[in-house]
C-alpha cells in the first residue's frame, strides 16, 4: 500500500514552467527599474542573474529559488536611493499579475489528487499573497488545504519550517508526505522535514544537480501519479 498521503508543491518552476514565466516578470522588473536607461537594466539584470537579451537565468540567480527581500538586496546597491520595502512591494505586485505558463495541465491533474484523498500544500519563498493569486488565475486555488510564502511566518526554503507547517497543520507524519520541487532548496528543505524528495526538471537546475537530494527525478509533475501508484519507488515511473 502507498504510504504517500500529502503532496508538498514549490510553486515557481514546479506548477509553472520557470524560464517562461519568470522571464517575462524579470524582463518587466528591471525595465521599470531602469527607468528607460539600457545600461542600467543591463547592470540589474546581471546582479539577479538574468539576461535580458537572451532571457537566460544564470543557475546562481537569486530569482530561482530566494524570496523577494533576497532578490531586493541584490539590486538595492544599483538604485541609490530606492527603499527596500518599497521595492519589494512592487515585485510582488508584479509577480500577482505576471502571466503564468503551466507546466502541465494543472487542474485534471489536481483534481486526480483530490479525488485520491491526498492533502495538498504549497510552500513557496514567494509572498503569499501572490501565491494565492496564481492558484486562483491557474483556477488550482480549491485544491490546496494550506499555502505558505516566505511572509507566512513559517520561514523560507531551505528552512523546512513551512513544510513542517503543513504536515502539522493536516495531521500528517512526515515521513507521509513528499516534497515536490524544482531546485535544492525544495529538495533541502524536504530532506530536513524528513519528508520523500520529487525532483522536477521545468526549472532551472539540472537532473544531475538534483539527483543527489531526491528520492526520484522525475521530468514533471505530471508524472506524480505514476510514481506514486507505482508505490514512491525511487525510479521514475516508465513512458
Amino acid at each position: 500500500m502507498n504510504d504517500i498521503h500529502g503532496l508538498v508543491f514549490d510553486k515557481d518552476g514546479t506548477l509553472f514552467d520557470f524560464r517562461a514565466t519568470w522571464g517575462g516578470w524579470s524582463r518587466r522588473m528591471l525595465e521599470e527599474l531602469a527607468g528607460g536607461s539600457a545600461g542600467l537594466a543591463e547592470r540589474l539584470g546581471r546582479a539577479i542573474g538574468f539576461d535580458l537579451v537572451s532571457g537566460h537565468f544564470e543557475p546562481d540567480s537569486p530569482v530561482i529559488a530566494h524570496t523577494a527581500p533576497e532578490i531586493a538586496t541584490h539590486l538595492l546597491p544599483h538604485l541609490p536611493g530606492a527603499d527596500h520595502a518599497v521595492l519589494v512591494a512592487r515585485m510582488n505586485a508584479l509577480a500577482a499579475v505576471t502571466e503564468l505558463v503551466e507546466a502541465v495541465p494543472l487542474v485534471p491533474l489536481f483534481a486526480g489528487f483530490a479525488a485520491s484523498g491526498l492533502k495538498i500544500g504549497l510552500a513557496t519563498n514567494d509572498a503569499e499573497e501572490p501565491a494565492h493569486a496564481h492558484l486562483r488565475s491557474a483556477g488550482i486555488a480549491r485544491y490546496f488545504h494550506f499555502v505558505s510564502g516566505f511572509d507566512s511566518g513559517h520561514g523560507a526554503k531551505p528552512d523546512p519550517g513551512p513544510l513542517l507547517a503543513f504536515a502539522r497543520a493536516e495531521g500528517l507524519a512526515p515521513g507521509t508526505v513528499a516534497m515536490v520541487g524544482d531546485s535544492r532548496h525544495d529538495l533541502v528543505a524536504g530532506r530536513a522535514a524528513g519528508m520523500r524528495t520529487v525532483a522536477v526538471l521545468t526549472g532551472i537546475a539540472e537532473a544531475e544537480e538534483l539527483r543527489p537530494f531526491a528520492d526520484v527525478v522525475l521530468p514533471d509533475i505530471g508524472h506524480l501519479p505514476g510514481w506514486i501508484a507505482a508505490g514512491a519507488a525511487g525510479v521514475a515511473p516508465a513512458g
